[in-house]
């Protein structure tokens, strides 16, 4: 690399917390962070997850800190951030990728339900940015990632509240970029599209619906983990520190249109 580009996207020298971060992506975008050479600091609810994604790292030469956290409560996300701060006694990038989804259509979600997703989704990511606010504050600014999804724009069959809670993370991408400005903290969001993980197999794992999404996706497949990498770091590289309050879909043409060719058919249903 160019030490042009190296100025613009290398992260030497950086330290960033990724909450959610043992997951498909975000194992991708952890693993991204530290080819890019941040320190980085991997936060998940499993602490066997973690385990597991230190193995897959120093396969490959790499490392992390791993924090294990239920993120239920403000005062944890607060604790996790001074966890995280311990480490370089920094963080110079937030990414939230925490998520949780229960399918059910409108009419049979529970309280329960909504308490669960709402609170993983939406609630651990405002509180744990609050958190990390002050930290970036003292320290002359930062870059917030938030993973939005898709769904924040079009709307699919049982994800109601999982879509509610996404919309609610663009909308808040744009309230904490306004917010912050001042404070050289920059925000901005991806969303998603369908993505091929174990956290979207009902989604995908039968031979209708792959062929619904053949049909359906412009570019003709699932995305991978992978394909949210070059966006995310782009997102959190120094070189767009002008760029804040923004969200850009990864979704392989989904919101381009739809095809009158081959168009996807319910069962049971004449068209």
């Amino acid at each position: 690399m160019s030490s042009y580009l190296s100025g613009l996207f290398s992260l030497d020298g950086r330290t960033a917390l990724v909450a959610g971060g043992a997951g498909a992506i975000g194992s991708a975008v952890s693993e991204a962070l530290a080819r890019a050479g941040a320190t980085v600091i991997v936060h998940d609810l499993s602490q066997e997850r973690l385990d597991h994604l230190a193995g897959e790292f120093k396969a490959k030469g790499l490392n992390f800190t791993g924090l294990q956290a239920d993120l239920g409560t403000a005062e944890a996300a607060a604790g996790l951030v001074e966890r995280a701060k311990a480490v370089t006694g920094r963080i110079d990038i937030l990414v939230n990728l925490q998520g949780a989804n229960r399918r059910k259509p409108i009419t049979e979600v529970t309280p329960a339900d909504f308490d669960l997703i709402t609170s993983v989704n939406l609630r651990s990511v405002y509180f744990l940015s609050q958190a990390v606010h002050p930290v970036m504050k003292a320290q002359g600014g930062g870059k917030i990632l938030h993973f939005s999804s898709l769904s924040a724009n079009i709307s699919f069959d049982t994800i109601s509240v999982y879509a509610a809670t996404k919309a609610a993370v663009t909308s808040l991408t744009r309230s904490q970029a306004h917010e912050w400005a001042d404070d050289n903290i920059q925000v901005n969001a991806v969303e998603p599209g369908f993505v091929q993980t174990e956290f979207t197999r009902p989604l995908w794992d039968d031979d209708y619906r792959s062929e619904w999404f053949a049909n359906f996706i412009p570019q003709g497949r699932l995305a991978v983990p992978e394909d949210m990498v070059t966006t995310a770091l782009y997102l959190v590289a120094p070189g767009t520190r002008y760029m804040t309050g923004q969200h850009i879909v990864v979704d392989g043409g989904v919101l381009t249109g739809a095809s009158w060719v081959e168009t996807p058919r319910r069962p049971g249903i004449e068209r």
